[in-house]
């Protein structure tokens, strides 16, 4: 069985080698025929604490780890700072 692979925000790397991540999926109602936006957050593990807030990652499924953490970040992209060019 193929191991699952989601992508996401990070929204939390407070703990160590520890990261949340926030999965947000969109359907379509069954009823109302409206697009919905439902979220989760998974804790990942992050070896090298690499990832800060505000990063792109994908989360694949891992054996568990922790009470709390079945999956483990594959790779991720860092998030670009803008930069702000203020007039005088």
């Amino acid at each position: 069985m193929p191991k699952r692979v989601l992508q996401g925000t990070v929204v939390s790397d407070k703990q160590d080698k520890t990261v949340v991540v926030l999965i947000e999926r969109r359907f379509t109602h069954p009823i109302m025929k409206k697009t919905v936006r439902r979220s989760k957050k998974y804790q990942a593990h992050d070896e090298s604490n690499a990832y800060a807030v505000g990063d792109t990652v994908w989360i694949e499924e891992h054996k568990p780890i922790s009470r709390t953490k079945r999956w483990a970040v594959v790779r991720g992209e860092k998030r670009v700072e803008k930069t702000s060019a203020k007039s005088a």
